[in-house]
């Protein structure tokens, strides 16, 4: 299968397994949280909730786009990504998946909403910053424009959903009538379900919250899978060998012509140094697209060079059409701007792909952990949060703020936590009630510590993992 031997495949399925696992344990913490207010408010049974919540989660993940897992993919460099040996390519799997389920496993079983996104990111800046300790290393081996747009997420998410769960809550309690707000807003009785409309609504928040779940926390499963695919069978999962090789090679031709009349129309020796290498690069896909016709033992070897390439042509593109403040601007014309612009995004395209079969694995892997370890969660969010039970509006309040949040993020392709998200509106919701007061303030200092903790613990804790498995191996 796909050319490995038998051991390298063994240690391709144990590694897949793993990032299954680690869905599956993701199902615990994130999942949980998108159904924690439709089973608490007991607007649907826990067993129907799930089951529609995983249905919705398997579409964010399916048709939200692979924007998420492409960052996730991204804060690796090449350099580690791509290693040429096996075993060094399997010990940062294992490092990223092993410290993932170890720290997600243990604040699951303390009942705090733990951030699997920051266990995930933590783990993949330990291997990178382990990096630099591996003898002839010289660089950290991170992508630092991806790194520094998914720590600003991460940090920034809770605080805007704190923020605009307060204003929800608000506008509601200003623009609603007596009747509603008795109802609304006043402690729900523990054996009634609410009335119909109101479940509605519950419902509906809910649903778009394991959407947006989906369409981000999903996706980092899937990059994670990815991740896996490019550094142990990278013949096979570089490119999308199910698009066409010919285009490919066409727009290429064309792009290479078109920075051939933009270096001609500028004099600045660093656009023409630019064009120059751009088009190198151009040149070298079309020689190894070329290679790949001959026989599938060329195409085996070229189709990592072939990313390589289209990955250098990516950012030297972005370096030359962005505006420089220092030197002449560069001149080019309108149209030719737009058609290197579509020819970098076609390109990409072959490179930042997932398989169907990747996207059905997580979302079953995070359905199946959320039927078995929803409650934990359920009743943190529900109970300890606040010092009272949670309301009707309190539940819709976050549930929209997180919605809102989350597909926002996903739409910029970066990360954010579902957890801390939904956590942080559920606070917002109960000091716009009761004021800072309303808050259990032990549930709140251990939420927020163990979101302070995790970067740090994760990126020790991979990075140890990562050196100590390469130590073994040579």
């Amino acid at each position: 299968m796909f050319g490995l031997s038998y051991e390298m495949l063994m240690l391709l399925i144990i590694c897949l397994l793993a990032a299954c696992v680690f869905e599956f344990i993701n199902g615990f913490h994130d999942t949980a949280n998108a159904v924690a207010t439709v089973i608490y408010t007991k607007s649907l049974k826990p067993t129907y909730a799930v089951i529609w919540s995983g249905i919705w989660n398997f579409l964010g993940v399916y048709i939200g786009g692979i924007a998420v897992a492409m960052g996730i993919v991204n804060l690796l460099s090449n350099t580690v990504l791509i290693d040429q040996d096996a075993y060094h390519a399997t010990a940062m799997i294992l490092a990223l998946v092993i410290t993932a389920i170890i720290w997600n496993l243990g604040t699951w079983y303390l009942g705090l909403p733990c951030s699997s996104s920051h266990t995930l990111i933590g783990s993949i800046f330990g291997v990178g910053l382990a990096y630099i300790l591996i003898p002839g290393s010289e660089n950290i081996a991170l992508n630092w424009n991806k790194v520094k747009d998914a720590g600003l997420s991460l940090l920034v998410s809770p605080i805007v959903g704190f923020g605009l769960a307060i204003g929800v809550m608000a506008l509601t309690k200003k623009y609603t009538s007596k009747h509603l707000k008795d109802l609304l807003f006043e402690e729900q009785h523990k054996r009634k379900h609410p009335p119909f409309w109101v479940r509605a609504i519950l419902i509906l928040t809910s649903t778009i919250l394991s959407f947006s779940h989906g369409s981000n926390d999903g996706q980092k499963g899937v990059g994670l899978i990815m991740i896996i695919l490019i550094a142990l069978v990278p013949a096979e999962f570089s490119i999308d060998s199910n698009k066409s090789l010919d285009k490919l090679s066409d727009r290429a031709i064309m792009m290479e012509n078109t920075v051939s009349r933009v270096s001609s129309q500028n004099s600045e020796i660093e656009d023409k140094l630019s064009c120059q290498l751009i088009r190198e690069k151009l040149v070298n896909i079309n020689k190894n697209l070329y290679k790949t016709k001959l026989s599938e033992d060329f195409k085996k070897g070229v189709t990592l060079e072939i990313r390589k390439d289209i990955i250098a042509v990516s950012k030297e593109m972005e370096s030359l059409l962005t505006p420089k403040y220092d030197r002449v601007e560069l001149t080019i014309s309108k149209e030719d701007k737009r058609s290197l612009k579509k020819g970098v995004t076609y390109l990409k395209s072959y490179i930042e792909y997932s398989p169907w079969w990747v996207i059905l694995m997580i979302s079953v892997s995070l359905g199946l952990g959320t039927m078995i370890g929803w409650k934990r969660i359920v009743v943190t969010v529900g109970e300890r949060i606040g010092k009272q039970p949670l309301t009707y509006a309190q539940g819709a309040s976050a549930n929209l703020v997180a919605s809102l949040t989350i597909g926002f993020s996903t739409m910029l392709g970066v990360p954010v936590s579902t957890t801390h998200v939904l956590s942080s509106g559920v606070a917002g919701s109960m000091v716009a009630t009761k004021g800072i007061k309303n808050l259990r303030m032990k549930t709140v200092r251990n939420i927020l510590i163990a979101w302070l903790i995790t970067l740090p613990v994760t990126i020790v804790l991979s990075g140890a993992i990562f050196l100590l498995l390469r130590w073994l191996k040579t």
